[in-house]
């Protein structure tokens, strides 16, 4: 008999790409595949006959040879064309066609794996977080093993092919007509077997060290930011890239100052003669000492705002401030003859009227306000 032209049998024209055959292949192969068509001997031939047809034309070398010579330019490569295809499964379709969307490998070869990330918990006083600091850090981690060079197998072997997967790395469960692909439970989608473990590494390929990194930390990061170190993280498996390092920062907390945004806030206790008199104080900011006036009245709770001291944000903005909050103390372990003073400033206050407690007067006219609207 006859043997068709590939091209032809397909349905397609000499310049049709890759995902043209594809198409046509596997929209042919599930028409004519025996398991759909049980018994009929012409459906098992033309399934043939498209399966050789399409890894023909499938192979750049093959395709090339068939278009200048014909079947006799692919024959002793295919075994003798339609009846040399063997009784192919229907998960060889998913295996040619749908391989590289299911992530199934070329067949024979082990799979590289990307290393994990690593995270790093680093703590920095309030002072290295505004200003950046630079730090040494000590990063457990696996490094490849020096004796089996990361293979896993005793005296540097190249580990066995896995007998359940053959290299593949996946397995495939037949479900009546389709084929679901899953990680090869036996290797863990490596594609081989350490048979022989390393004694260093106990057949893993790393080892676990400690390994110092110097790294600098921006000025202005605040607890929550992350710094990301690209290729520092554990190292890939079987040639795989290596993960990346995130280094979380937490700022611990500071005896004075509280942060907010790019703000600093610190409270100020200041004696009752000082805020009613008013005076100046020496207040302390993270890049020195200030003066701080305070203006004579000032109530307990008001915040002065001190432009400039406060934090250079680290993604960009203007430099923020520090807000001090005075706190008006009253004064404990009086002396008999403070005691007498006070009782003898306080009658001058009662005599003055409300002019003095502002803060007082408006509460009480308030409050009686209240006790009036109230109807018993």
């Amino acid at each position: 008999m006859a043997k068709r032209d590939y091209y032809e049998l397909l349905g397609l024209q000499k310049n049709a790409s890759d995902d043209e055959i594809k198409k046509a292949y596997r929209k042919l192969a599930m028409k004519y595949h025996p398991d759909r068509n049980p018994g009929d001997e012409e459906a098992e031939v033309l399934f043939k006959e498209v399966k050789n047809a399409y890894e023909v034309l499938t192979d750049p070398q093959k395709r090339a040879a068939y278009d200048q010579f014909g079947h006799a330019g692919v024959e002793g490569g295919m075994g003798g064309g339609p009846g040399a295809g063997g009784g192919a499964s229907f998960s060889d379709i998913f295996s040619d066609v749908f391989g590289d969307i299911f992530g199934g490998g070329g067949r024979g070869g082990s799979r590289m794996f990307r290393g994990a990330d690593l995270r790093y918990n680093l703590e920095l006083s309030l002072e290295e977080a505004v200003f950046g600091v630079e730090k040494t850090l000590d990063i457990p981690t696996w490094s490849r093993c020096d004796d089996c060079d990361g293979k896993g197998q005793a005296g540097g072997r190249e580990p066995d092919v896995c007998t359940t997967c053959r290299g593949h790395g996946d397995v495939r469960v037949q479900q009546g007509f389709f084929s679901i692909q899953q990680t090869c439970p036996r290797c863990g989608g490596t594609g081989v077997m350490v048979t022989d473990p390393c004694g260093s590494c106990g057949g893993d390929g790393r080892v676990e060290e400690t390994k110092e990194l110097n790294v600098k930390i921006p000025a202005g990061v605040d607890t929550g930011d992350r710094i990301r170190l690209s290729g520092e993280g554990e190292p890939g498996e079987r040639g795989g890239p290596p993960g990346d390092l995130y280094v979380q920062v937490l700022v611990k907390e500071h005896p004075i100052f509280t942060r907010d945004g790019a703000n600093l806030r610190c409270d100020v206790p200041i004696n009752m003669v000082t805020a009613a008199l008013g005076g100046e104080l020496e207040v302390p900011t993270l890049e020195g000492r200030v003066q701080l006036r305070i203006p004579p009245g000032t109530q307990s709770g008001k915040t002065f705002r001190i432009r400039g001291k406060g934090v250079k944000p680290v993604r960009g903005g203007a430099q923020g401030d520090l807000l001090c909050r005075v706190n008006v103390e009253t004064p404990v372990n009086l002396t008999r003859e403070q005691k007498e003073l006070l009782e003898r400033f306080g009658e001058t206050l009662e005599q003055g009227g409300r002019k003095h407690t502002p803060e007082g007067s408006s509460w009480l006219d308030k409050a009686r306000r209240f006790f009036d609207e109230l109807k018993f």
